[in-house]
């Protein structure tokens, strides 16, 4: 059957759409659709000592109580950083603490992040 005319575009623009539909993004949502997140994909995970466990700390400090404890092998990521108790450990000695989640510390000394320094922004 053929179809001429506003008919046929109409149609035309019907079977498009359903098509972008079954392939998962209608053309107008994927022009508005913000890009995906960097900074989740983009999330750097670094080791800890080899043959470690590691503390974690409710703050930057050994006098803070121990929230868990990392099993050997582990990585962490690093979402800031700041100063805090001088522990010496494996990668020298350092009073940068590691803040790994919420309300959860490592030392800096424990963790294999290739700096002596900051690699991540100072925690807030």
């Amino acid at each position: 059957m053929k179809f001429a005319g506003a008919r046929a575009a109409l149609l035309a623009g019907v079977t498009a759409g359903a098509f972008l539909m079954v392939m998962g993004s209608p053309a107008v949502a994927s022009a508005a659709a913000p890009a995906a997140a960097p900074a989740a994909a983009q999330q750097r995970y670094y080791p800890i000592a080899p043959g470690t466990t590691l503390n974690v700390r409710s703050g930057p400090g050994t006098q803070y109580r121990t929230v868990r404890v990392l099993p050997i092998g582990a990585t962490v990521p690093i979402f800031c950083q700041r100063p805090g108790e001088t522990v010496s450990g494996p990668y020298g000695t350092s009073n940068v603490w590691d803040n790994i989640g919420v309300g959860e510390y490592v030392s800096d000394a424990y963790v294999k992040t290739g700096s002596d320094g900051y690699v991540a922004p100072r925690c807030a």
